[in-house]
C-alpha cells in the first residue's frame, strides 16, 4: 500500500470509518505478531495475541496522535515493544509472587478477528548457534540497556527498519542514527561480555 493510500486509509479511522479499521488490522496484525514474537523468545501464541489485543486498543486510543511523520507501522513497533516490555515484567514479577500470568481472551475462531501467522520455533540451519538458553541471556542483557539504546536496537534488528526509517521514527539525522547505533552495540557488547564469556557465538548483530 502506498503512502497516500495509508494516510487515507488513517484519516478514515480518525472519522469513525469502521470498514478502515479493519483494513488496518487486516493489514497490520500479522506483523506486529510477529515482531512481539521476536521480542519475547519464551512468549506463546497466547502471550502474543493477548499483547497484540493491548497494542491495537492503543491504537484506537491514540491514533489521532498519529502525525505521520514516520510510517505507520514503525510508529505501531514502538507501541508494541514497550506493550511487549510492560507484559514480559508482569510475567516475571507473577512468577516471583507466585501469580499466575493471565491467558488471552481472543476466541479460538478465525470468525472473531485477524489470526497471527507466527514464525516457525522449529530450528533452522542458521538458528543452531543460538539455543533458548543463549537467547535468554541475549534478552537479559537488552533489559540492562537504557531506553533510548534498547528502542533502536529492537527497531534496527527485530522491526528491521532502515537507518532512514530510524532517523525518521526517533527524529534523528541518519549520522546521528548511525553513531547511536554503534556506541549502543559497543554499550551492549560490554554488558553481555561477561555473561557471554563460556559461550562461543557473537554476542551483538551484525552492524553491517
Amino acid at each position: 500500500m502506498s503512502w497516500d493510500l495509508e494516510t487515507e486509509m488513517i484519516s478514515r479511522c480518525c472519522k469513525g470509518d469502521s470498514s478502515a479499521w479493519d483494513e488496518l488490522f487486516d493489514r497490520h496484525y500479522a506483523s506486529a505478531g510477529r515482531f512481539v514474537f521476536q521480542l519475547g523468545y519464551n512468549f506463546t501464541q497466547e502471550d502474543v495475541e493477548e499483547i497484540c489485543q493491548e497494542v491495537f486498543l492503543s491504537v484506537i486510543r491514540s491514533l489521532d496522535s498519529f502525525h505521520g511523520n514516520s510510517q505507520f507501522q514503525t510508529w505501531l513497533f514502538r507501541i508494541a515493544a514497550n506493550k511487549a516490555r510492560d507484559y514480559r515484567q508482569k510475567q516475571q514479577a507473577a512468577k516471583r509472587g507466585g501469580g499466575q500470568v493471565t491467558l488471552s481472551l481472543n476466541a479460538d475462531g478465525p470468525e472473531e478477528g485477524p489470526t497471527l501467522d507466527p514464525p516457525s520455533r522449529a530450528p533452522g540451519p542458521d538458528d543452531t548457534l543460538m539455543t533458548t538458553e543463549r537467547m535468554a541471556l541475549l534478552h537479559g542483557t537488552l533489559e540492562k540497556l537504557g531506553e533510548p539504546c534498547r528502542e533502536i536496537i529492537e527497531l534496527r534488528y527485530f522491526a528491521e527498519l532502515s537507518y532512514e526509517e530510524l532517523g525518521q521514527t526517533l527524529e534523528l539525522n541518519p549520522k546521528t542514527v548511525s553513531s547511536r547505533l554503534s556506541k549502543c552495540l559497543d554499550h551492549l557488547e560490554e554488558i553481555a561480555r561477561p555473561v557471554f564469556s563460556r559461550e562461543k557465538i557473537p554476542t551483538t548483530p551484525s552492524n553491517g
